[in-house]
C-alpha cells in the first residue's frame, strides 16, 4: 500500500510538472495564432538587384524624372503580397516587406480600445493559472517528504489537489478569453493588421494540452487523498475492533482456547485487509493506537 500511495503521489507530481512546463512555454511564445495578410506590394527603391518579387519595379530606372511616364506591369493578384504573421498574448509579429525577418509590436496596440479588458482578464487568469499550478506542485513535493506525519501529509495532499484544480479552472478561462480577444481584434482591429487567413498554432494547442495535464494531475492528487483516507479509516476500524475483542476477553477471563479462536479471527481479518488494500498493507502496529498516524505506512 505504501508503494501504491507513493506511485500515485509521484504520478500527480509528474503531471503537475509537465503541465507547468507546457504552460510557461505557451505563455512566453507568440505562436497562439498565425496566418497571412494581403497587402499591396511597395515600389522598389534603389538600384536593380535581380528580380524582386516582393516589390513593384517601374519600367524606367529614372524614377525621379516626373516628365517620364512610368508603367507598372503587375496586374491582378501580382500587385499583392501575402505576408505571414503570428500572434500571442504579448506580441504580434509580421513579416517585413522583403519577407526576410519579422517586425513585432504589442498585442495591446492591436486589440480594440473598448475590448482591452478581455485581454487583461486573459493575462490575469494566465498568471493565476501558472502561480497556482506551481503552488500545487510545491505542496505535492513537500507532501512526499518523510519528515511529516501522516495527518500533515494528508492536509498537504488536500491543499495540493485544491490548488491544482483551481489552476485548471483559471487556465480554461484564460484560454477562452484569449480566443475572444483575438477574434475581436480580427474583426475590429486596425486595418493595417487584419489578417486575410488565420488559424490556431502550436502554442495554443500546447496551452490546452497543459490544461488537460493539469486537470489529470488534480484528479490524481484527489484520488490519492481520498483513497488514503478510506484506507486510513478502514485500518483504524480494524484496529479498534481487535482491541475491543482482546479487552473483552481479558475482562471475562476466558480460557486459552478462545485466545486461539481470536488469533484465527485476527489472521482472517489480516487476509481480508490484504485482499481489499493489496499486498504490503499490514504495516501498522495495532498495539499502539495513540501513535497510529506514525505507524501507518
Amino acid at each position: 500500500m505504501g508503494i501504491q500511495r507513493a506511485q500515485r503521489a509521484s504520478l500527480a507530481l509528474t503531471l503537475n510538472y509537465v503541465a507547468f512546463v507546457m504552460a510557461v512555454s505557451a505563455v512566453t511564445t507568440s505562436y497562439w495564432c498565425e496566418g497571412t495578410r494581403k497587402v499591396v506590394k511597395p515600389f522598389c527603391m534603389g538600384p536593380v538587384k535581380g528580380k524582386q518579387t516582393y516589390c513593384i519595379r517601374f519600367n524606367s530606372t529614372n524614377v525621379n524624372d516626373t516628365k517620364l511616364v512610368q508603367y507598372i506591369y503587375e496586374t491582378g493578384e501580382e500587385k499583392f503580397l501575402m505576408r505571414k504573421f503570428h500572434a500571442g498574448i504579448w506580441f504580434s509579429c509580421e513579416q517585413t516587406m522583403d519577407l526576410i525577418g519579422f517586425n513585432c509590436r504589442s498585442f495591446f496596440e492591436i486589440a480594440p480600445d473598448h475590448e482591452r479588458g478581455v485581454l487583461w482578464l486573459c493575462i490575469v487568469a494566465e498568471c493565476l493559472y501558472i502561480a497556482l499550478l506551481f503552488t500545487g506542485g510545491t505542496l505535492m513535493l513537500i507532501e512526499m517528504c518523510p519528515c511529516f506525519s501522516m495527518m500533515n501529509r494528508l492536509k498537504l495532499s488536500a491543499f495540493a489537489a485544491l490548488c491544482t484544480a483551481l489552476s485548471g479552472l483559471f487556465g480554461m478561462v484564460a484560454h477562452m478569453m484569449f480566443t475572444t480577444a483575438f477574434q475581436l481584434a480580427v474583426q475590429l482591429g486596425p486595418e493595417d493588421w487584419r489578417p486575410k487567413t488565420w488559424d490556431y498554432s502550436w502554442s495554443y494547442l500546447l496551452a490546452w494540452c497543459s490544461f488537460g495535464t493539469c486537470m489529470s494531475s488534480a484528479v490524481t492528487a484527489l484520488n490519492h487523498y481520498t483513497k488514503t483516507i478510506i484506507e486510513f479509516k478502514f485500518r483504524r476500524r480494524t484496529i479498534e475492533k481487535k482491541l475491543r475483542i482482546k479487552q473483552r476477553i481479558l475482562e471475562l477471563d476466558l480460557p486459552e482456547d478462545l485466545w486461539y479462536i481470536t488469533l484465527l479471527q485476527d489472521q482472517a481479518d489480516q487476509h481480508t485487509t490484504l485482499y481489499v488494500n493489496g499486498p504490503g498493507s499490514s504495516c501498522i502496529n495495532p498495539s499502539i493506537l495513540d501513535n497510529w498516524d506514525r505507524e501507518y505506512c
